[in-house]
């Protein structure tokens, strides 16, 4: 699949000296949304150090990367760090 950007929000306001948080919700892989290049139609929303969390719909799961590099258009973001969604009781 490819990147939607209706499915990326911003949480709460932008303040210029902190990063932006936002959420991202699709049924695409972790191994795809990390993917250099991903998330370049949100290029001009995005900065360096900006923290997603990726909701992948398809997968009980939950990742949170954050945005590496973002030039010329070229965004690209970390591995990430995955939140497995599960209860054991």
């Amino acid at each position: 699949m490819a990147y939607s950007h209706p499915s990326l929000h911003r949480v709460g306001t932008s303040d210029s000296a902190a990063p932006t948080l936002w959420t991202y919700t699709s049924a695409d892989p972790i191994a795809d949304v990390n993917t250099e290049g991903y998330f370049n139609d949100a290029s001009a929303d995005l900065t360096v150090r900006d923290i997603i969390f990726v909701i992948d719909s398809s997968t009980p799961t939950a990742t949170i990367v954050n945005v590496l590099s973002n030039a010329a258009g070229v965004v690209d973001v970390s591995d990430g760090l995955t939140i497995p969604e599960t209860d054991a009781d």
